[in-house]
């Protein structure tokens, strides 16, 4: 059996061989210090996993990840940079749509383990036949988790009249909702008075993988939203005030996105998560995320 594709790419040699050393005994493994080179490669043949630095020049490892996305939707997307600025993070979960976003100096063990669930990911889906679906937005629930009406009102009047909108201002009522029916998008803002609105969109994708998540705020936090990369699989990262259009598109995407899961489940794999830390719910609530995730199993 032929060992998964592995290609790195970093504008630093040095790095390059360091990288290549830790995975050559277990990937085919291709390196380059060249964006053109990498998309070449990714035209030409298959390519399991990508794992790109973000600062090169010529091409940012947003842009180059994005485009491998365009080509090659099978491949798997790890941004590996030592420089987490906001703007980077946001453009790799909007524009990337990547599996992980790792940190330099990495943590090997943390890297390997990352790679090698992607890799596991992209075999299987690699390994399919027939051309993928072409999903068409069914008329998926949207719930909008957020202690200001406005948000669930600009939902309301852009998202087609199909689409129902549920609005929630707290974190318990939202998961009674998400426990009851099948949603396809929550759209929640990460800031909230009392409730830990992130931790919960962490057990979300746990309970309901098929759930896509969009992020929104005024509060820009790179950190915050690595984790939510890394630990939730949030769809998308909206700052507040929210765009009518920019939203609108995001959250059609995001229906899009959970009727092609509905429709071929393999893909449900992209969105596994790493286990989440200093989740602060209290035990009612808890209970609601082993019924939403009965009702996912039993959907699926």
């Amino acid at each position: 059996m032929s060992k998964p594709c592995l290609l790195l790419v970093d504008d630093e040699a040095r790095i390059l061989r360091s990288l290549a050393l830790l995975f050559r005994t277990q990937y085919e493994v291709l390196t380059t210090t060249d964006g053109v080179e990498a998309l070449r490669w990714v035209r030409e043949r298959i390519v399991h996993v990508v794992v790109s630095d973000q600062r090169m020049p010529g091409i940012s490892g947003v842009d180059l990840l994005r485009q491998i996305r365009d080509h090659s939707p099978r491949t798997m997307r790890i941004l590996l940079t030592g420089f987490a600025d906001l703007e980077a993070v946001e453009a790799s979960v909007n524009e990337g749509e990547i599996f992980r976003f790792l940190e330099k100096p990495w943590n090997a063990a943390l890297l390997m383990q990352s790679v090698a669930q992607a890799a596991a990911i992209a075999c299987a889906e690699f390994a399919e036949t027939g051309a993928r679906t072409v999903a068409t937005v069914a008329s998926a629930r949207v719930l909008v988790l957020d202690e200001d009406p406005a948000t669930a009102a600009l939902m309301a009047s852009i998202l087609p009249s199909e689409t129902p909108v549920t609005a929630c201002t707290n974190v318990e009522s939202a998961l009674a909702h998400l426990g009851e029916a099948d949603y396809g998008v929550i759209v929640a803002e990460i800031r909230h008075g009392s409730d830990d609105v992130i931790g919960a969109l962490k057990l979300l994708k746990q309970a309901s993988p098929g759930t896509l998540a969009i992020a929104c705020s005024s509060l820009r936090d790179g950190r915050i939203l690595i984790d939510l990369i890394n630990q939730g699989q949030v769809f998308r990262f909206l700052p507040k005030p929210l765009g009518r259009e920019l939203t609108r598109r995001a959250v059609m995407a995001g229906l899009e996105r959970h009727a092609l899961l509905r429709r071929e489940p393999i893909r449900v794999r992209r969105h596994a998560v790493e286990a989440p830390r200093e989740i602060s719910l209290p035990g009612r609530v808890m209970d609601y995320f082993r019924r939403i995730r009965d009702q996912a199993r039993q959907r699926a």
